[in-house]
């Protein structure tokens, strides 16, 4: 066991690849030294104070660096050893005039000089602690070990004044590294200046230092500013330079630039980095090419380009913002199929992409093992999963999730919390839980907001509580909210389920939140007769309310008049729908069949639509013309999520009541035309049904 010691001064300066250096230790002491192929020595010929500080891990990228620009090469020097005891007397003392101690002094100065005033007075009296004889890499190792970029500036001028150092560029250099550590880009760029002013050529180091500085303070035009200067220096990029400005060239928006950097850079068979791959798939996903994500990703692995878990966590939130969350599966799957472990950064964003895709199984599997990992979820990754179980109908889950957010210890609801719990209890008519959650909810400190409004008024609804659905609209505007079109679409879907003898107390509150659409109820409640300018109404109602909701609210309005046998009105509702393109397709015809699609269709709505389709069918067959071998009805197989009914257990009931000769078959219900044929004639002359 021995102690070693390099004895040449220079070596900091000119020694590209360092001795490797192992950790032993022995009683109470460590030693650093070097393996040799029998025994082991300490070189001994020179052992100073000021010793040549040995490259540590730390500053391999550091001074090392550095010293590349001043283009010193290898200088091989003669070695003597010999061999001492660790445990003799002169292995202690040599211990003390080892790099260890040196390294620690130097360091001394560094936290001394970052600590005092920014004034020439105590900076010079600090360095004044060091001998007359300066080495260079004492002032290198000084200045890339400081943090305060003021005091920095006047290190830096003490060592220019005293020592001659063989290559300038490298002081500057590690200034420019402590302005990057406080990204403090102006000062580099007046540093940089002031090397030109007193003739001093920048290195690549330089600008790459520079320019990480600008990307460190989000100034990535300046970043890009800064890399094209470096041909007219004479300086060429190095890999780790090209990986960094394509990642900057994308986040600047230079999607073009980026790319071609990226060829060069592959032309030139430089390395690329997974940092560069990782910003050139965000590239892409900001820009909305999800192809162009995949395509970074196949070509990484042709390239054979390390794949880590942040390549896929960055390719995985990429496929979850352009909701595919199929090929989230795929990439997650190949993922630990490489052996990578999943990461917590890993499973936000499954929960997210299969979250916000409802993708309901997938994204509990993964809340499970979250858990099972010990790992806790963020408020927001607890109100996805909650919004998402709201959406696809899952009760039970919805309040499992709930109830471990307020026993995490580390997240606790917050108002979309209970909005997404509320919204669960109000869609399965679960007034009491409702009515309780919204209880905790104000306990919390938070107010009922209009989300949460229109889901008590629902769940009013459900339950037929008419005059709970007139409180809950009076509460809003006691909590000065205004009603929206939501809101408004909520009532009207209302009166739907409610008894006839009760929606005067719900259209009263209609007219309040809108009076285009109260007007419109009293043409149905009031005035069942009607007059000519019902069309009209109904044409402006639907030109004030947003696009999102005009499908509902004419979903709504029609099985109203379904409900009250207004038929006629129904279908003019119906046709105007048609004629503003709120339905669409409803109807098609080839050779072979003619079918009638109701999938986005209410109730009511669909069987209008249903009344209107077989009254063309029979002036269709009155007129002469001939049916096509096959007609079809497609309602789909879905159900409602909060319900066992869908439309199609609905429409089987209503085909039979009219002894129709459909059959059902996959969501479609089909007749021959001979089977039709004999059916319409059946029932004589064209009319509603």
């Amino acid at each position: 066991m021995a102690l070693h010691l390099c004895s040449s001064p220079s070596s900091l300066l000119h020694e590209r690849q360092p001795r490797p250096l192992h950790k032993f230790k022995a009683g109470n002491f460590a030693f650093l030294y070097k393996l040799p192929k029998s025994k082991t020595f300490i070189h001994v010929n020179h052992v100073s104070l000021r010793e040549p500080v040995p490259q540590t891990e730390d500053l391999s990228s550091a001074e090392d660096s550095n010293f590349q620009d001043s283009g010193g090469k290898s200088t091989p020097s003669s070695k003597s050893y010999i061999w001492v005891n660790p445990r003799s007397p002169k292995a202690k003392l040599l211990r003390k005039k080892s790099f260890h101690s040196r390294y620690t002094s130097l360091m001394n100065f560094s936290e001394s000089l970052d600590s005092c005033n920014a004034s020439e007075e105590d900076v010079y009296e600090i360095l004044s602690g060091l001998d007359d004889n300066i080495l260079e890499q004492d002032a290198v190792v000084i200045l890339n070990n400081m943090l305060n970029p003021e005091t920095a500036l006047l290190a830096l001028k003490y060592f220019q004044s005293k020592i001659k150092p063989t290559s300038e560029v490298i002081l500057y250099n590690v200034t420019m590294k402590v302005f990057r550590k406080s990204k403090d880009i102006e000062r580099a760029e007046k540093l940089f200046d002031e090397m030109l002013e007193r003739g001093v050529n920048p290195g690549n180091r330089t600008f790459s230092t520079i320019i990480s500085c600008a990307r460190m303070c989000g100034l990535l035009d300046k970043a890009v500013e800064w890399f094209e200067k470096m041909p007219s220096f004479g300086c060429e990029p190095d890999d780790a330079t090209y990986s960094a400005m394509i990642g900057t060239y994308g986040r600047a928006g230079n999607i073009d630039m980026a790319l071609s950097l990226y060829d060069r850079a592959r032309t030139e068979k430089r390395r690329i980095d997974t940092i560069a791959f990782s910003a050139l798939i965000n590239m892409y996903a900001t820009s909305g090419n999800y192809d162009g994500c995949l395509n970074v990703y196949e070509e990484m692995k042709a390239l054979g380009a390390k794949l880590n878990v942040a390549i896929y966590n960055t390719l995985l939130y990429a496929m979850g913002r352009a909701k595919r969350p199929w090929q989230v599966k795929t990439i997650h799957k190949e993922m630990i199929n490489r052996g990578l472990s999943p990461t917590y950064g890993t499973y936000a964003t499954l929960l997210r992409a299969y979250g916000r895709s409802r993708y309901a199984e997938d994204a509990l599997n993964v809340y499970k093992e979250t858990k099972g990992k010990g790992m806790n979820l963020t408020t927001v990754l607890y109100n996805t999963l909650l919004s998402m179980c709201a959406d696809v109908g899952y009760s039970d889950e919805a309040v499992e999730i709930f109830e471990d957010m307020k026993s995490s210890g580390t997240s606790q609801p917050d108002r979309w919390s209970f909005s997404a719990l509320i919204t669960i209890y109000s869609c399965s008519g679960k007034v009491s839980e409702a009515e309780a959650t919204l209880n905790e909810m104000i306990e919390s400190g938070f107010e009922p907001d209009i989300f949460v409004l229109t889901s008590l008024v629902q769940c009013y609804g459900k339950a037929k509580r008419t005059d709970d659905v007139v409180k809950t609209f009076n509460r809003l505007l006691d909590l000065g909210i205004t009603p929206d079109d939501c809101f408004c679409g909520c009532l009207l879907n209302v009166m739907t389920q409610t008894p006839k003898e009760e929606l005067n107390k719900l259209s009263e509150c209609i007219e309040k939140a809108n009076p285009k659409l109260g007007s419109m109820l009293r043409y149905l409640v009031d005035e069942p007769e009607g007059d000519v300018t019902f069309r009209k109404e109904a044409s402006e109602l639907f030109d004030s309310i947003g696009a999102e909701v005009r499908k509902g609210f004419c979903n709504c309005l029609i099985d109203l008049c379904v409900n009250l046998n207004m038929m006629d009105k129904a279908c003019e509702l119906l046709d105007l729908g048609l004629t503003l393109d709120i339905y669409t397709d409803i109807q098609s015809r080839s050779q072979s069949q003619w079918s009638l699609h109701l999938k986005s269709l209410s109730l009511g709505a669909a069987l209008t639509a249903l009344h209107v389709w077989i009254n063309d069918l029979s002036k269709a067959l009155e007129s002469g013309e001939e049916l096509p071998p096959l007609l079809g009805i497609n309602t789909g197989l879905g159900k409602h999520r909060y319900s066992d009914k869908g439309l199609a257990g609905a429409f089987e009931s209503h085909l039979k009541e009219l002894d129709a000769p459909f059959r059902e078959e996959a969501g479609w219900f089909y007749t021959t035309k001979s089977a039709a044929q004999s059916w319409l004639e059946s029932r004589g002359s064209p009319e509603l049904v």
